[in-house]
């Protein structure tokens, strides 16, 4: 039995790193005004959007003027403050636009769910092929600047957290397996029992273990053959998953941190990579959703330009992930992932796959009183087709724990 673990940008943030979309965007703009701050017009124009100072000044003599804002506001909140005094104009892209609505009416952004929205407002509208190109444009625009912003995010070793390494390790707990894949975790307790001590021992080693002592699993084929599951007697070496996938949806390499050597160990960037750009799939993923039919039924290949599960065709990284689920059952163990609607196609295989044995989401903690594990089971929900199977698959709260 091996286990896949969901890496998301909360994983990301637990770690202290500033990769969420707000985080991108206030980068976005804290290097927009200190070019302005140089710019000796009133007017400056780039890919995503067209600013115009509304007084006499130019932007370099009106920062002169007022420095201390630089200092009083910053990234998009520097933005709108200006806009609100109305001392600047704004002519953005909608694609552009539409984060800002996002980012000043909930505090935080999807991009790429707010790009999905507006494909299908266009696809709904019968919008020309050069709407469709310039929003495309657009995604691009934003996804160049993204790689460029998580570029310079620094990781290294003094990042690592013992407590999440140990849940990405843990072996298996039998309440955390569903009623109907009970069979499968007896048949992976009595594979490790019938190996012999010296297999055991490398299994072992791989992990981290620095010797492996059999007495516990003799005296376990002794006392209860292969007929019954102890959860609080099982020495845990038969209970360590076959094969493990740190499954990437980050550009970024914190996944990395904590890959063990080993052949049973691999780390899968599903989304590309920072040092590929090339190879970053940035748009979205939702064939579940009952618009994107509307979407195909267009008949434009333009409309397909961002969708994921094409983009996954570029790589071979989602064909790896196929061959992995395909090869014995497995668990899944969520960390950082929201689970949204933007990876909805990729979850709901994983999800509902006949090999699938169990969903364990590591949850976000806000304070001593609130969490989210609810928010994310419900975002989980909304990956499956069969309800019945998700409340058996998905493991409940008094089994589940804070990522960190």
């Amino acid at each position: 039995m091996n286990r896949i673990v969901l890496i998301g940008n909360g994983f990301d943030l637990a770690h202290g790193l500033k990769t969420s979309y707000k985080d991108f965007i206030n980068w976005y703009w804290d290097g927009r005004f200190e070019y302005l701050r140089n710019t000796f017009t009133s007017v400056s124009k780039v890919a995503l959007c067209e600013l115009t100072v509304t007084t006499s000044l130019t932007w370099y003599n009106f920062f002169e003027q007022n420095p201390s804002i630089l200092y009083e506001y910053k990234g998009s909140e520097l933005f709108m403050e200006l806009c609100n005094r109305g001392i600047c104009r704004a002519t953005m892209t909608p694609l552009f636009e539409r984060i800002h609505k996002s980012i000043e009416t909930k505090g935080w952004v999807d991009i790429e769910n707010d790009y999905y929205e507006l494909l299908k407002k266009y696809a709904l509208e019968n919008a020309s092929e050069a709407q469709i190109d310039d929003l495309n444009t657009q995604l691009y625009d934003l996804q160049v600047l993204l790689v460029e912003y998580l570029k310079n995010i620094e990781i290294s070793d003094k990042l690592i957290k013992s407590d999440i390494r140990q849940k990405i390790y843990a072996p298996f707990k039998i309440q955390d397996v569903s009623i109907e894949s009970q069979q499968a975790l007896k048949e992976h307790v009595e594979y490790g029992l019938n190996l012999d001590n010296k297999s055991l021992d490398s299994k072992f080693r791989q992990y981290g273990g620095h010797c492996y002592t059999s007495g516990f699993v003799d005296d376990y084929r002794v006392k209860y053959g292969n007929n019954i599951l102890k959860d609080d007697e099982l020495p845990p070496e038969l209970l360590l998953p076959n094969n493990i996938m740190l499954l990437n949806f980050n550009y970024t390499h914190t996944a990395q941190l904590y890959l063990k050597e080993g052949s049973i160990f691999s780390v899968n960037q599903i989304h590309g990579d920072l040092k590929e750009p090339k190879s970053v799939i940035f748009g979205y993923g939702d064939e579940l959703d009952d618009d994107y039919k509307t979407i195909v039924n267009k008949n434009e290949n333009k409309f397909l330009g961002n969708i994921k599960s094409i983009k996954y065709l570029e790589a071979d990284n989602y064909r790896r992930l196929l061959s992995f689920i395909e090869s014995e059952p497995y668990q899944i163990v969520i960390m950082g992932h929201s689970c949204g609607n933007s990876d909805r196609t990729l979850l709901n295989t994983l999800f509902e796959h006949k090999n699938c044995v169990s969903i364990k989401p590591y949850y976000y903690k806000i304070d001593e009183n609130n969490d989210k594990y609810i928010e994310l089971i419900q975002n989980i929900s909304r990956n499956f087709t069969d309800m019945k199977l998700m409340r058996d698959r998905v493991v409940n709260k008094t089994y589940c724990e804070p990522l960190t």
